[in-house]
């Protein structure tokens, strides 16, 4: 009798892309989407027509990444500027096809107060409802946060999805939370941001490093990875450069995972 084979988990491995040329570099490495940053909605608009034209013609595919929040703790530009950037992107977002947003939104209570918490809660929900009068997947970004901060946003917002980000969960903890957001949140995890960092206690030691030349433990996390079934998206949040000399190593800790890409 011939032994089992274990199914591999398929992924679609992507990267950041700021310009059309960024488009062009990611699909020439055969990278099967693009993770298009929107800053200002307002100047990206005719833009539109030329991203579509070049997605048609490439046969790629596009995510999205919101902006930041600015000031975490500032409701008032939270709420008059942080806010309709994000409801005009999701206004954006159908007429490129891009089916799911990835947020920055600050939720650590180590830094951010408990009433701005609860208002970040109200305004995910407000950004959630948007979101799903267009079938698009909203993703929170971990920035600093660990399992037990996250808890209770999940628990309040149940269509609320994550994107885990591996170097963000090197910083300012003695061990990288991949493992406990991968332990405690394996449904709600649509999407991997995948750069190396060396820790530190800021958000000035988020290097966005190579992988291999930070003290993220890929291989482990990977793992744990695979162990949940993942089969979504990884973008690498390097410049295409970056991605073109670290692609084979990436596939390579991916293929020795258990993973297909």
């Amino acid at each position: 009798m011939k032994a089992a084979v274990k199914k591999r988990n398929a992924i679609h491995l992507g990267g950041t892309a700021r310009s059309f040329d960024d488009v062009i570099r990611l699909n020439e490495l055969g990278l099967r989407f693009a993770e298009i940053p929107i800053i200002k909605p307002g100047q990206f608009l005719p833009r539109i027509g030329d991203y579509n034209a070049l997605r048609e013609e490439l046969g790629i595919y596009y995510l999205c990444h919101g902006p930041r929040e600015g000031d975490p703790n500032n409701t008032d530009t939270l709420e008059n500027t942080y806010l309709p950037k994000l409801m005009h992107i999701l206004s954006i977002m159908p007429q490129m096809k891009m089916r799911l947003l990835t947020i920055h939104l600050w939720l650590d209570p180590r830094f951010v107060a408990p009433e701005v918490i609860a208002y970040k809660i109200g305004f995910l929900k407000r950004v959630l409802q948007r979101a799903g009068d267009s079938d698009i997947t909203v993703c929170i970004e971990n920035l600093s946060e660990n399992t037990g901060h996250m808890a209770p946003i999940f628990d309040a917002l149940p269509s609320l999805n994550f994107t885990l980000d591996f170097g963000h969960a090197q910083l300012l903890w003695d061990q990288n939370t991949s493992y406990g957001f991968i332990e405690k949140f394996p449904d709600r995890i649509r999407h991997i941001h995948l750069h190396d960092n060396l820790g530190g206690n800021s958000n000035t030691d988020d290097l966005h490093l190579p992988v291999g030349k930070g003290a993220v433990d890929f291989d482990g996390i990977f793992c744990k990875l695979n162990q949940i079934g993942y089969n979504r998206t990884i973008t690498l949040e390097l410049k295409p450069a970056e991605i073109k000399e670290n692609l084979g190593a990436v596939k390579q800790l991916l293929n020795a995972s258990g993973f297909k890409t």
